[in-house]
């Protein structure tokens, strides 16, 4: 029995590499995020960690972002198969001949707003005229509120600090629901309200986006990473989003655990994700509405934001990905 052992072990090994070999090879994917890694990919991470990428015999790589991630150019020239955006800024630059595809939701609202101080008497957005509020000078829905409300107020640039709005009462800025009130908070400032964009009727999605080419020659491969996505948003706001949590603390030292289950439970209170919209639920995770963008594309064109005829639902997005 003792001359066997090492035939047997031999046996073992070899069996074991030929089981490695005749796994397929995973299909590399480059996601180019909009922002530094925060829950506001939580989806992504989650499905990351857990696997469930790999199991789509997958290989993903996602690359955090900033104020100066250039989504859309990179996912345009091929430096990225897949980028994280809003439906707004991605109609526009579909509309200038990007060859760009909306494929699915990230939130179902996008969560950017106006960060309000507690002790401000301005309450509605009518309450807005004279103002001075900081924002990004081409944000869409600065138009929109001058139109919808008939409002006159000045625009000061942001820099994604929120230094102005602590130091001033008066400071109205633009903010991301989901992360800069905890950091008001946490710098010593009270929690500020928020005056959203949906409740103004300004119905922006958060989406993925991809190459036109990308997806004609790799349409599989988009549903399995779509497939392994969606799962990965369930997962996040309905399980444990520790593994989440613990990627996104390597990839965003910044990241401390009481900002990620702020956002986290934000994202879950406020219906980010699953939708306020009936059927809301885990069902509407990833999914996207051609009426809500035929009202989109409406609403900048009487902008003039975007030229009549320019783009359309059908041509802007696509639901042939999701699961």
């Amino acid at each position: 029995m003792l001359t066997l052992r090492p035939s047997w072990l031999a046996l073992g090994l070899l069996t074991a590499a030929a089981a490695l070999a005749a796994e397929p090879p995973r299909t590399k994917l480059t996601v180019q995020l909009d922002w530094i890694a925060e829950p506001e990919h939580g989806g992504l991470y989650q499905a990351q960690a857990r696997g469930f990428f790999r199991e789509e015999g997958l290989e993903v790589t996602l690359i955090p972002g900033g104020p100066n991630a250039f989504v859309m150019p990179k996912v345009a020239t091929g430096q990225a198969d897949i980028g994280q955006a809003d439906s707004t800024n991605t109609l526009l630059q579909q509309a200038e001949g990007l060859p760009l595809l909306q494929i699915a939701a990230v939130f179902q609202d996008d969560p950017s707003g106006l960060l309000i101080q507690a002790s401000s008497p301005v309450r509605t957005f009518a309450d807005l005229q004279g103002k001075t509020i900081i924002a990004r000078p081409e944000w869409a829905f600065l138009k929109f509120l001058r139109k919808q409300y008939g409002l006159t107020f000045a625009v000061v640039p942001q820099n994604f600090s929120v230094a102005a709005f602590l130091s001033n009462q008066e400071v109205i800025q633009q903010g991301y629901y989901i992360a800069e009130p905890f950091h008001i908070v946490q710098a010593g400032g009270r929690m500020p309200r928020f005056l959203s964009t949906w409740d103004a009727g300004f119905r922006s999605y958060a989406v993925l986006v991809t190459n036109r080419k990308f997806a004609r020659e790799h349409p599989a491969e988009l549903k399995a990473f779509l497939r392994a996505y969606v799962r990965g948003w369930r997962d996040y706001v309905t399980g444990d989003p520790a593994p989440a949590h613990a990627a996104l603390k390597r990839a965003n030292p910044a990241n401390t655990d009481a900002f990620l289950q702020y956002s986290r439970q934000m994202i879950i209170d406020e219906k980010l994700v699953t939708g306020r919209d009936a059927p809301a639920g885990l069902a509407q995770v990833g999914r996207l509405d051609p009426a809500r963008y035929d009202t989109q594309i409406r609403q900048l064109e009487d902008l003039g934001i975007l030229a009549r005829g320019k783009i359309t639902s059908r041509r802007a997005m696509s639901l042939d990905f999701l699961p």
